[in-house]
């Protein structure tokens, strides 16, 4: 299926890794211009840029200026902009619950899983709503509407991204700006993965082994298994084309049937 995202100008953050990379590359090998936001960057993702039409920008999202100065860089570079992808995001688990969460924590949570956002699309919708058409899309999680206290800031923090974004569909679609979501379950990222990522501190916290906290994890959705990055990015590309083009204000969760409810 032709997405026709020839020659789109698409940003995405939290691109170096993951979901992000993964998105990246899918946007890129579709013939879009990708500008790819991350504070690191990453082997990968400059192996990207060697080869396709992406162009890493190194920017700290958590900065209040680091949004805007991602989005002026990608219509700098093509002159105008099309799509956004709202990836960034980040959570440490709270195995001492609520009460281990400190104003700190809130604060960092709330920066790198909702402001970043906030000032990436109050930046990026003044180009946007000069295309015919365009589209956001943001990777929210099945947290937003199934807190946890394993992860209660991150939850907390993305049930107002599905709000924000659900509210900025309906202001938006008139002009021609549609707003979706996509929430994954665990995905195979260093998220999950990672030295420091859930499987691992939630082993420590509890005398486990992280292998078996990932499998227990994945033993929760009916599939058995985590989503793959790929998964993820194949969805966010449906949206992002015009192939959705009369899907606005919606959720679509890729969880493996975690969760239960209707």
């Amino acid at each position: 299926m032709d997405l026709h995202l020839t020659g789109k100008v698409a940003v995405v953050t939290g691109a170096s890794k993951g979901i992000g990379l993964a998105i990246t590359r899918s946007l890129a090998e579709e013939g879009a211009l990708v500008v790819a936001g991350a504070l690191h960057g990453s082997a990968e993702l400059d192996l990207l840029a060697d080869r396709l039409h992406v162009l890493p920008v190194r920017v700290d999202l958590t900065k209040d200026t680091g949004p805007a100065a991602l989005i002026d860089a990608a219509v700098d570079a093509h002159d105008n902009l099309d799509i956004v992808v709202n990836n960034v995001g980040g959570l440490r688990p709270r195995p001492d619950g609520f009460l281990g969460v400190t104003d700190e924590d809130w604060s960092r949570a709330w920066t790198i899983n909702f402001l970043a956002a906030v000032r990436t699309m109050r930046a990026a919708l003044p180009h946007l709503v000069r295309r015919t058409k365009s589209s956001i899309v943001t990777v929210s999680s099945v947290n937003a509407f199934l807190p946890d206290p394993l992860v209660v800031d991150y939850s907390a923090a993305k049930g107002a991204l599905a709000n924000l974004c659900k509210s900025l569909s309906k202001e938006f679609a008139g002009r021609g700006v549609r707003v979706n979501t996509v929430s994954p379950g665990p995905v195979e990222t260093d998220l999950w993965l990672g030295a420091d990522g859930v499987a691992a501190t939630v082993a420590e916290a509890r005398g486990q082994h992280a292998d078996d906290v990932r499998a227990g994890a994945a033993a929760q959705s009916p599939t058995g298994r985590f989503s793959q990055p790929q998964e993820v990015a194949d969805l966010v590309l449906l949206l992002a084309s015009d192939r959705t083009a009369n899907v606005t204000g919606a959720d679509f969760v890729i969880d493996g049937g975690l969760v239960p409810t209707l």
